[in-house]
């Protein structure tokens, strides 16, 4: 059973990667730099922040934030809170490039929503796999840092 689950979210996570490729390439974007930005869209956050919130490795979002740094779309910021911990935020065109991708995302989430039944389908999906994320981390199945390896067992 944990296989066919863990294959079935493997397969979603491939389609919906893909998806969000296609959907942020004329932007400019890719898709794991669309998700690093968005996460910095209503508040700065420092980088171990963004890992925890996007499940991407540390590492990974140093290496996307510097990226869109370098491109104009975020920019670095003191943090109050830690000194050598800057804040990731967006600038004004890295909240236009994301404010372009809304249409596309828009459109697919209606045709989402169709597909699933309507919208009150559409929320029972997502409180699903909410509930799945949480009972893998209360079973213990998600250690350590996201992107490390899997704890010895």
């Amino acid at each position: 059973m944990l296989d066919s689950c863990a294959l079935g979210v493997l397969r979603l996570h491939g389609r919906f990667l893909a998806v969000s490729e296609e959907l942020a390439r004329p932007v400019g974007l890719t898709a794991a730099r669309r998700q690093v930005l968005g996460a910095v869209l209503r508040t700065p956050l420092p980088v171990a922040g963004i890992a925890r919130g996007t499940g991407v490795s540390r590492q990974g979002v140093q290496r996307l934030a510097d990226a869109l740094v370098a491109d104009g779309l975020a920019g670095w910021e003191p943090n109050p809170a830690h000194r050598r911990a800057k804040l990731l935020t967006a600038t004004p065109a890295g909240r236009e490039a994301v404010r372009r991708l809304d249409p596309g995302h828009a459109a697919l989430a209606e045709r989402l929503c169709a597909a699933l039944g309507g919208p009150d389908r559409f929320a029972e999906v997502v409180e699903v796999l909410e509930h799945l994320g949480r009972a893998l981390e209360s079973a213990g199945a998600t250690t350590g840092e996201p992107g490390d390896p899997p704890a010895p067992g």
